[in-house]
């Protein structure tokens, strides 16, 4: 199924629109952290400047950065494409980009696929790799969360340790279980969706036209996915555990940088407790209907953090940790977005 590169299939404006909720989502995130938390204010403090603070903080990134990539372009490789280490790093800024200005977890899954059409990657193996390389991310998370919930501490009068507890693990379970048996067991789908599909059209909730098509295209990216997972489990073992290790170290390198954070600001947070805390922050962003989590992932890490530093450091944490996994590579993004329209109009001209 080809796919047209030289027109760009961006809705501009509708990204414009989810960019501003993202800063203004963001915003409302940090005024309600100040509200909740008395005293809370933005105040740089200049430790944070410490030359080896710095140097961390810069070694973590690099890592932070690399390791997405080669999660992605392992992923490619068992799928049997190679993409060259320029595009692979251009895309992992576009897919920051865009990621964080789209609604829910995969939401610049879209962009990828386009990117990596571009590089001669078929539109098929593109989206089955960059949504097998976001399952991978969501295996780990979703399966140490409950765990965390139940030993650490932190989380020991939280919430979601106490109220919800119990219809989370339920939740994981389901969503897991559900993964499963796209991967192994598609059929056993089929006939379920179809079936509430038929009742949507019988009670007119939907018409008989469109429950046909969604139910063919519902069936038709099931097998799709599931094939491309098996060639992906077949592909050289080099390559299978190149993208899980990758995955791995990403995640880690991700959920160390408040640990930096607070090392810097001398606090004495043990960094498996902090490393835990970000492992759940990531598990609620993922049901965060707004863009990037924008407003969520402050509030939750705000709320989480608030008992191991003083006020006067909440918000310059958040803001540190939010820019540096998040801001820095949107503004990367950005420019390199613009760098790629702009060489595809030359190319066209």
């Amino acid at each position: 199924m080809p796919i047209n590169t030289e027109k760009q299939p961006i809705a501009w404006k509708r990204l414009l629109i989810f960019s501003g909720l993202f800063v203004v989502l963001t915003a409302l995130g940090f005024y309600s952290i100040q509200q909740f938390f008395q005293g809370a204010e933005l105040q740089f403090d200049s430790q944070l400047l410490q030359p080896a603070v710095l140097l961390s903080l810069l070694a973590l990134l690099i890592v932070y950065f690399a390791s997405d990539g080669l999660r992605l372009y392992f992923t490619l490789r068992a799928l049997g494409y190679r993409v060259p280490a320029a595009p692979m790093t251009r895309l992992i800024f576009i897919n920051m980009f865009f990621s964080n200005v789209t609604p829910m977890a995969t939401g610049g899954g879209f962009a990828q696929v386009w990117y990596l059409a571009k590089q001669g990657v078929p539109v098929g193996r593109a989206t089955a790799a960059t949504t097998i390389r976001t399952v991978l991310a969501v295996i780990f998370i979703f399966t140490f969360t409950p765990v965390l919930l139940l030993i650490l501490p932190a989380l020991s009068d939280s919430t979601l340790s106490k109220g919800i507890g119990g219809s989370l693990a339920i939740l994981v379970t389901a969503y897991l279980a559900f993964f499963a048996m796209v991967l192994f067991k598609t059929h056993w789908l089929i006939a379920p969706i179809n079936g509430v599909l038929r009742v949507l059209a019988t009670v007119n909730l939907m018409s008989a036209h469109k429950c046909r098509v969604l139910g063919f295209w519902s069936k038709r990216e099931m097998l799709r996915f599931a094939g491309s997972f098996r060639d992906y489990c077949k592909g050289k073992p080099l390559y299978v555990w190149g993208s899980v290790f990758f995955t791995v170290v990403f995640l880690l390198s991700l959920f160390s940088f408040p640990a930096i954070l607070l090392w810097g600001l001398d606090y004495t947070v043990p960094y498996w407790q902090s490393v835990g805390l970000l492992v759940v922050t990531t598990f609620v962003m993922y049901f965060a209907p707004t863009p990037g989590a924008s407003g969520v992932s402050e509030g939750v890490f705000g709320s989480f953090f608030a008992q191991f530093v003083q006020s006067h450091h909440l918000l310059l944490i958040i803001f540190s940790w939010r820019f540096i996994t998040i801001y820095l590579g949107m503004l990367i993004g950005m420019v390199t977005l613009q760098y790629e329209m702009l060489a595809s109009r030359r190319k066209g001209a």
